[in-house]
């Protein structure tokens, strides 16, 4: 009776955080790190390319090289999201490093531009696969009390993914005398999606999934798998079977003010994380504020604009930090919208420093003021909203849902910066961006609190 009473058993949603809690996010958020890694390691690699290319490198197929990556994600997101709210998380949640960790090794070896832009594309399609099964394994096994932070940490991961990628890809590049090594730096991706699979093979389903599903006994077991053998889990009601089989189309229908809030806002983002982030060195070139002297080589001045963006991409942790210090004590719609308010804002210093040829610290410090502004608000909340605005039953598809939309908004920005570059230079890049920040902002404030209303007001 006393070694029975000895052993308390904790409930799951209240129980404290213990090391397994850790365990799931640094395993899950290895997929945002990857995710930001990838696109700031096409930034990079595109005007190596550039270099090499005889005729020079065209904006179309500047802009192809990268999106590729961005529609991988929006397809494999669309496809991944239902699939896993229907058949598990677990074998997902290997399969996704895996295709990435393939794709990696054959662009490593085959150095043609078509194979780069199909690995490209398979590599997001992977990513496209973590962002949903990310955010829904942490929210799923976390306490209750600390979802919502725990999401927010597993998305700050990704500002890791921009700093140590810049900051290999500089070690490396400064180290070289000719273009034609940018190969090497597929072995990051190599790498880093070898240490995913490797840390998923030992691991279990989702027993929130599981449990959901009816499967009690599994639930469990899984449950203790991860968090000790005196928790249990609290009984939650199976999904309807005719839930299951529901179409996208009738999901969207369903839940169309969810859907509009947790993706248009994404996409809005998505040209600031990605549009921005991934020509960010050669948005850096175009504004001349890249440390270098004008008669370095090629190889030189793509070496100095990686140092500047690693500068820059330094900021996006302390913003993530910010948010997230902020995410449970301020509405999460007002944390957006001020946060896309605020990036508008820097980017117009940005014009003015630009159009006024005012000194390079004044652009570098109004693109750090964007990228904070940038992290603290819409890139953290747009990946937690989902988590927050839909149920278990249905949060892979809705997360899968948003993350395609967002990434969708993401191709477009990608695609077009380029071409936008030819048309009006950095000007025009600029304005765009501009105008972008402000739509998410406006959007998220109007109907925001109409489908998440502020738990801070009585």
């Amino acid at each position: 009776m006393a070694e029975a009473a000895s052993q308390k058993e904790y409930l799951m949603s209240t129980m404290p955080l213990r090391a397994g809690h850790f365990r799931v996010l640094f395993v899950a958020s290895l997929g945002q790190l990857i995710g930001t890694g990838l696109a700031t390691l096409v930034g990079i690699i595109i005007p190596m390319i550039q270099i090499l290319a005889h005729p020079e490198l065209s904006a179309f197929m500047q802009g192809l090289l990268g999106c590729m990556n961005l529609i991988g994600i929006c397809i494999g997101s669309l496809i991944l999201g239902p699939l896993t709210d229907r058949y598990g998380y677990l074998g997902f949640f290997r399969a996704c490093p895996a295709l990435i960790l393939v794709a990696s090794l054959v662009a490593l070896w085959v150095h043609t531009i078509p194979v780069l832009l199909i690995c490209l594309f398979l590599m997001g399609f992977g990513i496209g696969g973590e962002y949903s099964l990310d955010s829904d394994y942490i929210s799923e096994i976390m306490p209750k009390r600390w979802q919502h932070f725990m999401v927010g940490v597993a998305k700050a991961s990704s500002a890791l993914g921009n700093i140590i990628v810049a900051a290999v890809c500089y070690f490396l590049i400064t180290r070289w005398d000719a273009a034609s090594s940018w190969p090497k730096l597929l072995w990051i991706m190599v790498a880093i999606s070898g240490l995913m699979l490797v840390l998923r093979l030992n691991f279990a389903e989702s027993p929130r999934w599981l449990l959901d599903h009816g499967e009690k006994a599994k639930a469990e077991k899984a449950a203790q798998f991860f968090l000790g053998k005196d928790v249990e889990i609290e009984p939650v009601k199976p999904t309807p079977p005719a839930q299951e089989k529901e179409s996208t189309l009738a999901f969207i229908r369903r839940n169309f003010r969810q859907v509009v809030l947790s993706g248009v806002p994404w996409a809005c983002e998505g040209l600031g994380v990605y549009g921005i982030g991934v020509f960010l060195p050669i948005l850096v070139m175009a504004l001349g504020i890249e440390h270098e002297s004008a008669h370095a080589t090629q190889i030189a001045h793509v070496a100095a604009s990686v140092e500047t963006t690693f500068y820059i991409s330094c900021i996006i942790l302390p913003g993530f930090v910010i948010g997230l210090l902020l995410i449970n004590k301020i509405y999460q719609i007002s944390l957006q919208t001020w946060g896309f308010f605020g990036s508008a804002i820097s980017l117009t210093v940005l014009l003015f420093a630009y159009m006024n040829h005012w000194p390079a610290w004044i652009s570098i410090v109004a693109f750090m003021c964007f990228e904070l502004c940038l992290n603290l608000g819409p890139h953290l909340i747009t990946y937690v909203l989902p988590s927050v605005i839909y149920p278990v039953a249905e949060r892979g598809q809705g997360s899968g849902l948003a993350a395609c939309i967002g990434k969708i908004g993401a191709v477009v920005a990608v695609f077009f910066i380029p071409m936008l570059l030819k048309w009006g230079g950095a000007q025009l890049v600029l304005i765009v961006s501009i105008a972008v920040m402000v739509a998410g902002g406006w959007l998220t404030g109007w109907l925001g609190p109409k489908v998440l209303p502020n738990p801070h007001k009585k």
